[in-house]
């Protein structure tokens, strides 16, 4: 198996899909928005994403990791490690977001 994760960023996928990249800060967290990560696909580029639920359970998912964060009942995500978090989002434009460009 290649070592190279599979990189939204900077591809091309075409006009029906929007590319992003989400970082946090070693010993940062990101509040969870559900709105944020609607209809998105996720892959951990680097570093460990923790992830906290809203009944207070907790899981951590390394580079490689594809993850789907809609609908999963999330508070925060939470980077522990000493290492940047890099997360590589790819989502389906939605009505009215090919206008804003």
């Amino acid at each position: 198996m290649d070592d190279d994760l599979l990189a939204f960023p900077g591809a091309q996928p075409g006009s029906r899909f929007a590319t992003r990249t989400v970082t946090i800060a070693p010993g940062s967290s990101r509040a969870y928005d559900d709105a944020e990560w609607r209809d998105t696909v996720v892959v951990v580029e680097s570093g460990e994403v923790e992830l906290a639920g809203l009944a207070g359970g907790r899981r951590r998912f390394g580079r490689g990791a594809v993850l789907w964060l809609t609908g999963l009942g999330l508070r925060t995500l939470h980077n522990r490690g000493e290492v940047t978090v890099v997360l590589a989002a790819v989502s389906r434009h939605h009505r009215g977001d090919r206008a804003q460009g």
